[in-house]
């Protein structure tokens, strides 16, 4: 019997409405003893569901997977993707869309719960999820959320009450992860390789009609497709540049057509600025590292433009060079979009033909001096160019005063250019060592409230307020390398 208070979930699934290629009906697996220990509280408001019950037992066993609410209908979705540049199947293995939650504004995101048990997807493994990767991925992709980069979000974690076993004996989680949808261009990989030209058109339609309806009157509606989605990858990986964020693991099924980042396994923030940082345990060869990311943006988009051709032209000689045309855009839609973010982290709105050199410059000094990325910009935005790192240098003398006079270009009050490079420049950031403490104290003490203060502070990371001082400082020094893995 269904109750007042869980009609709160408004659940469609459309995307169980495609072709049965795309997908495999799976309930998720009932575990032990389930307990939420992290809720988001504005999230739930925000896709109009009443937290009290959400927090309730009943509302805890549809966020753990024993209880599936009125309107779901749990499936994996199959996907393939360009892993490391190797193709390969693959699919939700350890995930279940539950549906698509319809707020009261009409907006549809997906409901997915992730680490709910093995589907048709797994591959040989538990498909179950450790506590400690689901706490991290709540707290990254809220984090990027209040820093003003689309991303997925992350509604709640419970605890199993079963262990899974890795390399250790670990707690088990489920993370309730949210999203504009979960269309991946592996998902069109997939579609291209195992099935049919209208799967694929089937497939775009879908995509069309989910996230950019205004191309359906388009002459080439699949086309412009194609370059929309070139422009919103533009846009997001020069949102990563612009914080210092390093994804770890840009596999094609790893990027969305909503253009949101998701999948928070291996990523991480630079402290020290060095275009050539990896983080990720199994990025032996540095492909996905920070300097890299802009070009394999392109890489990946070339992936999802392969899988368009029959759809853009019949001939397929015409299909090709239509297509590289629009991807050739994908540079000069990135160059603006990079170029836009870093003038406003210099306080500059308008656009002047020294501006690239001045912002060069300053990165090369910035890698000289070891400078940390965030707390440059942070000490430039603060007026406090005596707290970088390479303020005792004549280059970094005459660098700043270039910009001063570059400033005065601009014919703007000062008030104005602080408050441009005050939104622009994030005074404080998910810091590697913070996240760390966060985690250890919640998995090995089951102390959250590391996490809590932590979270608060990623809360309003542009606020420059008092409280968010002590979590600027950097990491004590170490000669062992920050390692990051994939656990989610």
């Amino acid at each position: 019997m269904t109750t007042n208070k869980e009609r709160t979930w408004n659940l469609d699934n459309s995307y169980a409405r495609l072709p049965e290629l795309f997908y495999r009906k799976v309930k998720p697996v009932s575990v032990r003893s389930p307990e939420v220990v992290i809720f988001n509280e504005e999230l739930a408001q925000t896709l109009g569901l009443d937290p009290s019950h959400l927090k309730s037992q009943a509302g805890i066993e549809v966020l753990a997977g024993n209880h599936v609410p009125e309107g779901g209908e749990p499936i994996a979705q199959a996907y393939a993707g360009h892993q490391f540049g190797h193709f390969t199947m693959l699919g939700d293995g350890r995930a279940v869309l539950l549906g698509e939650q319809v707020t009261p504004s009409n907006e549809r995101y997906d409901i997915q719960l992730k680490g709910s048990g093995r589907t048709p997807f797994s591959r040989g493994g538990d498909g179950r999820a450790a506590l400690g990767p689901m706490i991290r991925e709540y707290l990254i992709s809220e984090a990027m959320y209040h820093l003003g980069v689309p991303t997925t979000r992350s509604l709640s974690v419970a605890t199993t009450g079963d262990t899974v076993i890795r390399e250790d004996m670990l707690s088990g989680a489920v993370l309730t992860r949210v999203a504009a949808s979960h269309l991946r261009f592996g998902t069109f990989e997939y579609a291209a390789r195992w099935g049919e030209a209208e799967d694929v058109r089937t497939l775009a339609d879908y995509a069309i009609d989910r996230h950019y309806a205004e191309l359906k009157e388009k002459e080439n509606r699949y086309l412009s497709l194609l370059e929309k989605v070139a422009d919103q990858q533009a846009s997001l990986i020069a949102k990563w540049q612009c914080i210092g964020f390093i994804h770890g693991v840009m596999n094609t099924d790893n990027m969305t057509i909503s253009g949101e980042t998701i999948d928070y396994g291996p990523c991480a923030f630079m402290d020290e600025y060095d275009p050539a940082t990896v983080f990720s345990s199994i990025d032996k060869q540095g492909r996905y590292a920070y300097q890299n990311q802009p070009a394999i943006g392109q890489w990946n988009l070339a992936r999802f433009a392969e899988t368009l051709l029959p759809l853009i032209h019949e001939d397929q000689d015409q299909a090709i060079e239509t297509a590289k045309e629009v991807l050739s855009k994908y540079a000069d839609f990135y160059h603006q979009y990079w170029l836009e973010g870093m003038r406003r982290k210099l306080g500059l709105q308008q656009e002047q033909e020294q501006d690239k050199d001045l912002i060069v410059r300053l990165l090369e000094l910035m890698k000289e001096h070891k400078a940390d990325f965030t707390n440059t910009f942070r000490a430039l935005t603060l007026g406090q160019p005596e707290d970088t790192a390479m303020h005792h240098t004549e280059e970094f003398k005459a660098w700043y005063k270039t910009w001063q006079e570059r400033v005065e270009k601009e014919n703007r009050t000062s008030s104005d250019v602080y408050e441009t490079m005050r939104t622009s420049n994030p005074s404080v950031i998910p810091r590697n060592h913070r996240v760390e403490e966060a985690l250890e104290a919640a998995v090995e003490e089951g102390d959250y409230s590391v996490f809590k203060q932590l979270m608060t502070v990623l809360s309003d990371p542009y606020a420059y307020s008092s409280e968010q001082e002590e979590y600027t400082q950097l990491p004590k020094p170490s000669n062992i390398p920050y390692v990051t893995y994939c656990g989610t």
